[in-house]
């Protein structure tokens, strides 16, 4: 195994220098070469990927059938997914793109109900923040008391 690996490493780059140094002129047959080996490591990757798709999709069969197995032998109901479609939502990066016009549409709509809100809250926003103003104020006057009578000055 050694001398396997040895005589890859050092072959490599002798491989190297004889076609740095050599100038045959068989830059056609070399690029040809490499596009093929190119080709067949991409086609082996590809097989090796099925094959360990395929390796998988009988393990999950199989552990399916061991499940379905004890969940007979202990009279156990298997739970039932419930995929609403509807709920469901498809990665972000693959949606269907909006039309100007929806995008005009929902920028109107939001438009809209914001200034709808906005009117009816009218004057009990103003309350709720003013209330909201003197809480955060008391709290911070006690939190500021507090700590002033832990704290000795010197």
């Amino acid at each position: 195994m050694a001398a396997f690996v040895a005589k890859q490493m050092v072959g490599n780059k002798l491989n190297a220098v004889k076609g740095a140094v050599g100038g045959d002129g068989d830059d056609g047959d070399d690029k040809e070469k490499e596009e093929e080996a190119e080709r067949e490591r991409l086609e082996a990757i590809r097989e090796a990927e099925e094959r360990r798709k395929e390796k998988h999709r009988k393990m999950e069969e199989e552990r399916e059938k061991m499940r379905q197995e004890i969940r007979d032998k202990y009279n156990i109901k298997k739970k039932e997914e419930i995929v609403d479609p509807v709920q469901e939502e498809p990665n972000p990066l693959m949606r269907k793109k909006k039309t100007p016009e929806e995008l005009a549409r929902e920028a109107e709509e939001a438009d809209e109900d914001e200034f709808t809100t906005n009117e009816e809250a009218g004057f009990q926003g103003g309350q709720m923040l003013q209330e909201l103003k003197n809480t955060i104020e008391t709290q911070v006057n006690e939190l500021k008391s507090q700590i002033e009578s832990k704290c000795v000055m010197q």
